[in-house]
């Protein structure tokens, strides 16, 4: 049976947002507010979903422009901590002339990595254990792997209390010192995803897969209920339902958040009461706008 959402749920998104360098020249860049988790969370403020963002942040100009951006998104920042002595994460995006993107990242002095001891974690993971949604990457708990624990407890939580939780691997391998580091870790948590929304090429490198038929296998094995593998071009394969293909073939200018995007149409879909291949659907149109724009919010 398919899941069904209460429209008016809030859905928590816990991660770390970032300042991004886009655009960049050798003379000038571009200064935006992104991250994985914070892209998914504007797209799925969008499209009318309540959502709180769980990070950690500084007290320095930068930090403010994260709490600004958030707030301008109608993302509730109640379970935004603050850590003075730290600063936010800062990532360049470098493309190259067929739009896809490499990364540069300086987050050893992240605030996001120290949300666990910050003053509030207490109340913050009471609310969180809550929620009806809960919504991290594999980035998320790269940024946090210190506290993989604290992680699992909280998911094994949400889960206890009825919510759902859900995942998207988004494994990046210079988050993690190892391969195996990683694959041990997302290994912990994985069996309290209720929802999976793996990339297919991520978890074929990280789990050494071959085709989605391997990726939909992994998970169903993790024990997630509803799954979407992301395929880019090839589009999304639904267990059950089989692939969900973008509206039209594009040539991307900047793959930036694409993904990202995907899960917020997808996820928001899904609240509003549509099924998974309808949702799909609503997904793919989102993020093939975000293709061809640079950066990975499109602007409002």
């Amino acid at each position: 049976m398919t899941k069904q959402f209460d429209k008016n749920m809030t859905a928590v998104i816990f991660g770390e947002a970032m300042i991004e360098l886009s655009g960049i020249t050798t003379t000038q860049a571009t200064i935006g507010v992104a991250g994985d988790t914070f892209n998914t969370a504007v797209y799925l403020s969008r499209q009318g979903v309540n959502v709180q963002y769980a990070t950690a942040l500084g007290c320095d100009q930068f930090s403010t422009r994260i709490r600004e951006a958030l707030k301008n998104e109608n993302i509730k920042t109640d379970l935004v901590l603050d850590v003075p002595d730290r600063t936010p994460g800062l990532y360049a995006i470098n493309v190259d002339d067929e739009g896809e993107r490499t990364f540069d990242y300086w987050r050893s002095n992240s605030a996001a990595r120290k949300f666990f001891d910050a003053l509030g974690a207490e109340i913050a993971l009471s609310i969180m254990s809550s929620a009806k949604m809960l919504y991290l990457s594999g980035i998320t708990l790269s940024v946090l792997r210190d506290r993989l624990d604290d992680m699992i407890s909280l998911a094994a939580e949400v889960r206890k209390n009825g919510g759902e939780v859900i995942f998207d691997t988004n494994y990046r391998a210079n988050g993690w010192s190892s391969k195996e580091e990683a694959v041990e870790a997302i290994s912990r948590f994985a069996p309290y995803v209720s929802m999976a929304l793996p990339t297919l090429e991520d978890d074929c490198a990280l789990f050494d897969l071959r085709d989605e038929m391997d990726c939909v296998e992994k998970w169903q094995g993790f024990g997630a209920a509803e799954i979407v593998v992301k395929a880019g071009a090839k589009g999304a394969y639904i267990p059950g339902i089989g692939w969900v293909q973008p509206p039209h073939v594009i040539k991307p200018k900047d793959t930036t958040g694409a993904g990202d995007s995907f899960n917020g149409g997808y996820l928001g879909a899904r609240i509003m009461g549509k099924t998974p291949d309808a949702a799909a659907l609503d997904a793919h149109k989102l993020a093939v706008k975000v293709l061809m724009t640079p950066g990975a919010i499109l602007p409002k």
